[in-house]
């Protein structure tokens, strides 16, 4: 054993990372970085090298430029300036260096001293209070002026004078040339040089030691060295296995492409605050930027719920003394990847995040780009690879002092900036004057200002939690502040209402006093007035008493959709018992295990669907209650807190659960909906929902409380699209509730919604296409959502042309909270699970107490003792305007290779195209292990799918990750009995199908694609490719991409880009985009003169031209 052996294992972790940094400065020293011999190519650093191929992917993009503002108070001396600019960027060849392009790749050349273009402007015409503005507007194109790499300049000076003494500078160059440590240096060197020459002096500055080009020169010898593979290996070991993509939930998907557009706002945290960041840092061994590094991760769980993450660090890169004073690109990006799995304590996360940086700042110097050429990455266009946030802690130098000749004060990042977003979100955070600048760069494709501005809130409250409480767990600590709390548990459900303690029929009976002779329910030729509907009533409630029944006890009803059905229903509620509706259409095997569960005293129905049931089974045939002699209304009517039906919904494991409703709850409901959407005697609502659905509740009770009219569909008319149009067409109908495919089945049918007629749509998503479609000639459409344990509708909002479609606010005496796993309220605009809570909440589940117990929890916001929150399972979110947004089943929201998918996001999309009726799209796994999306859908009438323009509309719309593997057409989707889609009886995709469209060689049909399969071929090193072989499947990466494109350019003389190659990875699609490339170039003369020429020639003609062309 070494004799030092002891002493190195007694030290800390931070003394042994400090060691190593000491062993790495020698080792330096060892391997010292002078000035070089310059080869005929000066190669591109590692980091530079990324970004000429990102550029090479979007030409002219400023999304890399980096931009620095002044404010010049004072007297200015313009040739002093100019001079100094000209020094600084004589004195730093970066400054003046382009990148070139030949057969070998990229490469540097740096050009001979230049002045740097100083444009100026004078705004002082314009009045005083519109000047500044006007400034910032100016130097906000000057930042998102592109910058041509191959040409030059890459440093640029724009003077804009606001008033005799003030005037902004906005000096901008590309990111290829310098870093965010280069500005302070640059302003340094500013400074000095401008001092020195308003006096006549000669410059105060010693010439550099250094260039970049000796920088990356020493670089490549250190890689080729082998110096960086254990570096590489401690990264590769990091993010070993699937990577995650982080998905923070924002205000549009994620489109297919990424644009880079952005934005910016800044935060501040106090002095107070900060200090106390630093205090409980010391305390824990770690640094402010650790503690700002692991709330940030925090609160990104908070957000996505995902707790494996990776956020890209941006250091500085200058370990070595001789980097210190030069402007170049240096920086590195670290991958830092941190598991927040098991809701640690800040303190346990902290810890983790101290080791981790710690090891990964003992391996910073590999690049970047060198990691994720290793890492193979999926290539995506939609997303940033490796990590989709980022921060930087920033230490750079600050600049001189102001000088008694030049006064400069910095302007605000968010004030002047190029408008764009590397990432989807970075955060910039900086100590100045004891606080800490926060600064939030943003996709704006994502996000809105809004939803950033409350991450940036909520980040300063999470930080003030944590260093109040650092033992507390990560998902308990707080960051909503007071306001944002009462908002979303109180003002969102500022929903009372007062009831009358009353049973569900009271109103019913109410109306049939005052209103005797009006029609209650009407079917075909039969009309049941309200005085005739309750007398029927009263004889089946009397027969139900005579058999012993009364309160508490169940009664199953088996009757066909007549007008007799609502006297069954409503003479159980008489009798003081609740119903249990049992569809005749059911099997015998669910009705008998409906039977066994409900332990009904009787089964009232029709005597030939009696005949069905078991003969031990006590039953009464509606048809003998009906006849039976007497009258008057039998005694002991149900109280409020009574129950007044049981339904049966699907259970996951495959037995049927009862919901339990009580009185009140139904008698709230329909309250809350006779106010809105409303409903009164003036209307006709045409009922069509089975009565084992609960939404029947609303079409068969809510009429009769309030005095309207029921046009009862039989089960024929209800299932079929033209017989249910002639029905609402000739009974006048003015209501009308059904899913959305009752709506579209009308609709396919060639039925329009007409104006005044009234629309309720729940029981499934209502997508987009459909709303439109039944608005289109000014009916009112309203838009209902609930769980059937919480009384049919929980939530409604009216539907309009235009915006996001929501469930709107929760319905009269209703509490809707959504919740992160623990049960915590999330901010607005996250997506958490739904829990609704109110007098609607059902007594539970039928027999089934653990189940109950875990759907129905107590109640943690409300005042009301022993009440009682009903878990949806459903994803939604609160939006900023108070309205609720589901987002579908937590159930159907997936995690696929490692990225988090909405099914409905998917089906949205496809639900688009014209030929589409409609679309679901699941993960299966089919054989063990192969997960995999299916997307399948049903034609419009006339119409048939056509699986390769759905492919091209999702390849368009969706990213990579979320595009369907298999397609399958359907002439009708599968439904339960409720008229939802079955998921679970959609079929697997055709094998024999799939195989036959698999991976093949395809030949090249034409000479150009022989040119591009043999430049394919050659680039990849393979023998042959095929016309329909992806260049990135068969190995490809951005490098060999670019020497593909230079061979490619060179061949056809185009300019083609890296998007190009990325859009059309094929040779097929490469070839259409040659030639939609030729025809775009064609003028509109050029063009209607080929046309002309080629609609004159015959079949035969055509085809010896194109024989004799070589196509």
């Amino acid at each position: 054993m070494n004799e030092l052996d002891p002493r190195l294992a007694a030290l800390s972790p931070e003394k042994r990372a400090l060691l190593l940094q000491l062993g790495r400065r020698q080792a330096a020293a060892r391997n010292a970085l002078v000035r070089r011999e310059r080869p005929a190519r000066l190669p591109l650093s590692f980091a530079q090298q990324r970004l000429w191929i990102l550029d090479q992917f979007e030409p002219g993009s400023p999304v890399y430029n980096v931009p620095m503002s002044l404010w010049v108070e004072g007297r200015l001396d313009q040739a002093a300036l100019h001079r100094a600019l000209d020094e600084i960027v004589r004195r730093h060849e970066s400054l003046r260096t382009v990148i070139q392009a030949d057969s070998e790749g990229p490469c540097q050349q740096v050009l001979d001293p230049a002045p740097v273009p100083l444009a100026q402007e004078d705004l002082r015409g314009l009045p005083a209070s519109a000047r500044e503005a006007a400034a910032f507007e100016r130097g906000r194109a000057e930042a998102a002026r592109p910058f041509d790499l191959a040409r030059g300049p890459m440093f640029r000076a724009t003077l804009i004078q606001v008033e005799d003494q003030r005037r902004l500078l906005v000096l901008n160059a590309h990111h290829i040339v310098v870093d965010g440590w280069s500005l302070g240096i640059l302003l340094d060197e500013l400074q000095q040089l401008y001092a020195a020459y308003a006096q006549n002096a000669a410059s105060p500055l010693p010439e550099p030691a250094l260039q970049y080009a000796d920088y990356a020169l020493w670089q490549r010898e250190e890689s080729e060295r082998g110096k960086l593979q254990p570096q590489l290996d401690y990264w590769t070991q990091r993010l070993a296995g699937r990577l995650p993509l982080l998905e923070l939930p924002g205000d549009r998907p994620r489109p297919a492409r990424q644009d880079y557009a952005g934005a910016a706002l800044r935060e501040t945290v106090p002095a107070g605050l900060y200090e106390q960041v630093k205090q409980l840092a010391r305390e824990h061994g770690a640094t402010p930027f650790m503690v700002v590094l692991a709330a940030f991760q925090t609160l990104l769980m908070r957000y996505s719920g995902q707790t494996d993450q990776i956020c890209g660090v941006g250091l500085a890169n200058r370990g070595r003394p001789e980097l210190e004073p030069m402007i170049g690109f240096f920086i590195n990006t670290l991958a830092m990847r941190h598991d927040l799995s098991g809701d640690p304590s800040f303190a346990e996360l902290l810890a983790r995040v101290k080791d981790g940086t710690i090891g990964a700042f003992s391996h910073q110097d590999l690049p970047i780009e060198r990691l994720i050429e290793s890492l193979d990455l999926d290539r995506a266009l939609s997303h940033t690879p490796l990590f989709q946030v980022m921060l930087f802690f920033q230490n750079f130098p600050a600049g001189a002092a102001p000088t008694a000749e030049l006064e400069l004060r910095s302007v605000s990042f968010d004030a002047v900036n190029q408008g764009t977003a590397r990432t989807d979100l970075s955060l910039f955070a900086s100590e100045d004057a004891g606080e800490l600048r926060l600064f939030f760069e943003y996709a704006s494709a994502l996000f809105d200002h809004a939803t950033i501005a409350a991450f940036a809130r909520h980040f300063v409250q999470l930080l003030r939690s944590a260093v109040a409480e650092p033992q507390r767990r990560i998902g308990e600590l707080e960051i909503l502040d007071a306001g944002e709390r009462e908002r979303l548990l109180y003002a969102n459900n500022d929903t009372a209402l007062d009831l009358p303690q009353q049973a569900l029929h009271t109103a019913f009976e109410a109306q049939a006093a005052q209103r005797p002779q009006a029609i209650a329910v009407e079917q075909g030729d039969i009309r049941l007035s309200y005085a005739q509907l309750d007398a029927q009533a009263d004889a089946v409630a009397r027969a139900l008493v005579a058999r012993g029944i009364g309160r508490g006890d169940l009664v199953g009803l088996l009757v066909e959709r007549t007008p007799r059905m609502l006297a069954a229903l409503l003479g159980t509620l008489k009798a003081g018992a609740a119903y249990v509706p049992m569809d005749p259409a059911y099997p015998a095997e669910r009705l008998g295990f409906m039977l066994e569960d409900a332990a009904m005293r009787t089964v009232l129905g029709e005597r030939e669907l009696l005949a069905r049931l078991p003969s031990a089974q006590a039953t009464l045939a509606l048809e003998d209650a009906l006849a039976a002699p007497g009258e008057g209304r039998p005694a002991g009517a149900p109280q409020a807190d009574d129950l007044a039906y049981v339904i049966f919904t699907s259970g996951s494991t495959g037995r049927p659960k009862g919901v339990q409703i009580p009185h009140r709850a139904a008698l709230n409901f329909l309250a809350s909906v006779a106010r809105e959407p409303g409903l009164d005697r003036g209307d006709a609502l045409c009922a069509v929902t089975t009565l084992s659905f609960d939404i029947a509740v609303l079409e068969l009770l809510l009429p009769l409380s309030v005095g309207a009219r029921i046009v009862l569909a039989d089960r024929e008319t209800a299932t079929d699209g033209l017989a249910l149009a002639r029905l609402l067409e000739s009974s006048r109908s003015t209501v009308m509730q059904a899913t959305p495919a009752t709506w579209r089945m009308l609709l396919d049918a060639g039925w329009r919604a007409p104006a005044g007629l009234r629309l309720l749509c729940g029981g499934e998503a209502l997508p987009r296409e459909l709303a439109d479609r039944l608005l289109a000639d000014g009916a009112e459409l309203w838009n209902l959502y609930g769980p059937t344990e919480t009384t049919v509708w929980s939530a409604l909002e009216r539907v309009r042309s235009d915006g996001a479609i929501c469930v709107g606010r929760p319905m009269a005496n209703t509490q809707i909270y959504v919740v992160d796993r623990i049960l915590r309220p999330v901010p607005a605009g996250v997506p958490g699970e739904l829990l609704i809570g109110g007098l609607g909440v059902a007594r539970g589940y039928l027999g089934r107490p653990q189940l109950t117990a875990e759907k129905f929890v107590p109640d943690p916001f409300g005042a009301t003792p022993g009440a009682r929150l009903y878990r949806t399972g459903d994803l939604a979110r609160w939006r900023r305007d108070g309205r609720l947004e589901v987002l579908g089943r937590i159930d159907h929201q997936i995690k696929l290779r490692g990225f988090r998918i909405e099914l409905g996001e998917i089906e949205a999309v496809l639900a688009e195209h014209p030929s589409v009726h409609q679309a679901v799209a699941i993960c299966r796994e089919d054989r063990p292990g192969d997960q995999r999306l299916v997307a399948y859908a049903v034609a419009r009438a006339g119409q048939r799918i056509d699986v390769e323009a759905l492919r091209a509309l999702a390849k368009r719309r969706l990213p990579d990750y979320m595009l369907p593997s298999a397609w399958v057409a359907l002439e009708a989707m599968p439904l339960t009995p409720n008229g939802k889609v079955d998921r679970r009886a959609l079929p697997a995709p055709d094998a024999a199908a799939e195989a036959a469209a698999g991976e093949r060689y395809v030949a090249p049909r034409n000479a150009e694609e022989e040119t591009l399969a043999a430049l394919w071929a050659e680039t990849l090193g393979r023998e042959r490719v095929g016309i329909e072989d992806d260049f990135f499947a068969l190995g490809g990466h951005s490098l060999l991409a670019t020497r593909l494109l230079s061979r490619i350019n060179q061949s056809f003389a185009v300019q083609a880009t890296l998007r190009a190659l990325f859009e059309a990875p094929t040779v097929a699609g490469f070839s259409a985009w040659l030639s939609e490339h030729r025809m775009s170039g064609l003028d509109a003369e050029d063009l209607a003169g080929m046309l002309d020429r080629l609609e004159g020639l015959s079949d035969d003609e055509i085809q010896a031209l194109l024989a004799g062309a070589g196509a």
